[in-house]
């Protein structure tokens, strides 16, 4: 059997841009729903906690639909998940604006939605790309890719906010949806890829990413659910879904809270995606050069700090933007080093489903961000408690991913054995 040939520059150029694009739409839908929360609450009365809640399973869904679409990519290929991922992801969006009750919300945005962007998102296309790139180039174009998610919430952000104020939030949403069905031509950029063949024993190709020839899906999860580094990664990602998603859903409201138009909110946003362009870049670069499970100790540690530098200072539209551009450097450079350790630990084979089993994780911890601060904000009036807890967080995320192994797994005494 001929092996496939490797990649062109231009062919490698066109499956990053392509990857990159996806994301950019689909990231850009998903963290501005924010922004909705308080024009939905007006037209429906459903009330802020209601609302949070529909945010909260959208969160969960996101991520348990990544390790799902992950295994279908890797054995079918990613272009018909995003193929699929788009019509679901216009349909949730389009139909939300004619529901008015939570099960019609949960359902729309909840579901179908985030279900539709998960098709798109971050394990399918980072899986798609480093099982077809070089190793040299993986950590590149991960944070490239996740770059790509930054340059959606910079763009989209004002955007929305800005039809909203001029048209209407129905309008908006609407708009919202026409734009995601941009992501199925672009889908025939990830079409008719083949995995480039593995590298030969001794090479440094065969050392940067382990491979398991042989080993089934079934193997291969059973095996990392056991490695005590794996696991450090979901319980680290899990804390940065809880904070991400706090932010995301509730940032518009406490800007609310201060005193300030709604304006400030959606700058906030674009600057948080625009610094993060910034903060993907370097993590993808970095990740080359560093132990990847101390970019993530760093990062993590570094959100606690601006937490509490943040409760400390007046609450300004000043004190956002700058808040929000020291955050966006941190926001999402959390992936590439994320990304490459499951690599790293695991080979390229089912990049996909292990890394979307880590953005489970990371979901789960963003239904609680989202429903959360949603009941703190009922209960108590403001989000004193929630910022309090992100703290914590920040600082145990940190912690967590300091005992992480940077090396490659053994495979699992089934395979020896059948070698034997």
């Amino acid at each position: 059997m001929n092996s496939p040939a490797p990649m062109t520059p231009r062919a490698a150029w066109m499956l990053i841009l392509a990857a990159s694009a996806i994301l950019m739409i689909t990231m850009g839908a998903r963290l501005t729903t924010g922004l909705f929360l308080s024009p939905i609450n007006t037209s429906t009365g459903l009330g802020v906690a209601t609302i949070s809640f529909a945010m909260a399973v959208a969160q969960l869904m996101w991520g348990a639909s990544q390790p799902v679409f992950g295994a279908i990519a890797d054995k079918y290929g990613p272009a018909r998940v995003i193929v699929i991922g788009g019509l679901m992801l216009a349909a949730g969006t389009a139909a939300t604006p004619f529901v008015s009750s939570e099960w019609g919300l949960i359902l729309t945005m909840g579901v179908l939605s985030a279900a539709g962007a998960g098709a798109g998102s971050f394990s399918i296309l980072i899986g798609a790309t480093a099982q077809r790139l070089p190793a040299e180039r993986r950590a590149f174009a991960s944070g490239f890719i996740n770059a790509g998610g930054s340059f959606g919430q910079f763009v989209f952000a004002p955007l929305m906010q800005a039809i909203i104020a001029g048209a209407g939030w129905v309008i908006a949403m609407l708009t919202m949806a026409a734009t995601t069905l941009l992501t199925i031509p672009l889908a025939l950029g990830m079409r008719g890829q083949k995995a480039p063949p593995p590298a030969a024993p001794g090479t440094p190709a065969a050392h940067a990413a382990p491979s398991a020839p042989g080993m089934t899906l079934t193997e291969q999860l059973r095996q990392a659910m056991r490695d005590r580094s794996y696991l450090c990664l979901h319980l680290g990602f899990l804390t940065c879904g809880f904070h991400i998603a706090f932010l995301v859903t509730h940032l518009p409201q406490e800007v609310a809270l201060c005193g300030l138009s709604a304006g400030v909110s959606a700058t906030a946003l674009a600057l948080i995606g625009l610094f993060n362009i910034l903060g993907s870049l370097a993590a993808g670069a970095l990740a080359n050069r560093y132990r990847m499970k101390s970019l993530l100790a760093i990062i993590y540690a570094s959100r606690a700090l601006l937490i509490v530098l943040y409760l400390l200072a007046p609450k300004t539209a000043l004190t956002f933007y700058l808040f929000a551009g020291a955050l966006g450097v941190t926001w999402l450079a959390t992936v590439p080093p994320t990304a490459g350790l499951v690599g790293k630990l695991f080979g390229m084979r089912y990049l996909a489903t292990l890394f979307g089993l880590t953005l489970l994780s990371h979901q789960i911890g963003g239904f609680f961000g989202a429903w959360l601060g949603g009941l703190s904000f009922v209960r108590f009036g403001d989000y004193t408690w929630m910022w309090y807890a992100d703290i914590v967080l920040a600082l145990a995320a940190a912690l967590v991913n300091l005992p992480i192994r940077e090396q490659k797994v053994a495979r699992s005494a089934v395979l020896a054995a059948a070698k034997g």
